[in-house]
């Protein structure tokens, strides 16, 4: 018998937290940050806490997914860096808004966030290009992110040719390379619970500030 053949009869029994409206905060964000950080702690090597999910839609409504990491957090909204030409760059151009869904297992929590998006400043993508590593900064200038190339040879040879023009200078952030962030107007924090009554809690932002809700599971 295959693995895939017992999908059907595989589950868990969730009992390690609990999220009642006591426990959350008026503003969302709070919520998020204090999740966020028990994530950090709490999620085991080698899962990247910061992880999740963007989806993103193109022209023709067709959803696209892939796992990206945050990169920074504020009053604002959450943000990530990409190669503005990448696939996921051009639907954001022609529709600036996304989903968010981060997955932590350990914590058995899920978050989901849905929101408009806006490029981050220029200075804001410097700043955050200039702390990476070396090895990173190059990898920019040598792949034309979401591009068909001739096989993984073209891409070492960029690379090379990136390494020998800055042999002797500090690689700036690329023109086409930046930052995004997504302004949210709907956060959910679903916090798995024993017998699948699962706690989801809806944040929607109204013209009077944010309103909560809780949602059947």
């Amino acid at each position: 018998m295959h693995r895939s053949d017992q999908l059907s009869g595989m589950r868990r029994q969730y009992q390690a937290h609990s999220l009642l409206e006591r426990q959350a905060p008026e503003a969302p964000l709070t919520l998020l940050h204090d999740w966020l950080e028990q994530a950090l702690a709490h999620e085991p090597p080698p899962s990247e806490a910061n992880a999740m999910t963007l989806a993103t839609v193109d022209e023709q409504g067709r959803p696209h997914c892939r796992v990206v990491l945050l990169k920074g957090i504020d009053a604002r909204g959450l943000v990530f860096y990409s190669h503005h030409g990448s696939a996921k760059g051009q639907e954001l151009a022609g529709n600036p808004r996304a989903a968010l869904l981060f997955h932590w297992p350990a914590l058995e929590r899920q978050l989901r966030i849905e929101g408009e998006v806006e490029q981050v400043a220029g200075e804001e993508a410097d700043a955050y290009f200039d702390s990476r590593p070396l090895p990173s900064r190059l990898a920019c200038w040598a792949s034309e992110q979401s591009q068909v190339i001739s096989g993984r040879g073209e891409l070492e040879a960029r690379l090379a040719l990136a390494k020998y023009r800055f042999l002797d200078a500090e690689p700036p952030r690329p023109q086409g390379w930046g930052g995004y962030r997504v302004v949210p107007h709907s956060l959910e924090f679903w916090q798995g619970r024993a017998d699948r009554l699962h706690d989801r809690l809806r944040y929607q932002l109204t013209a009077g500030g944010w309103r909560r809700e809780r949602l059947a599971p």
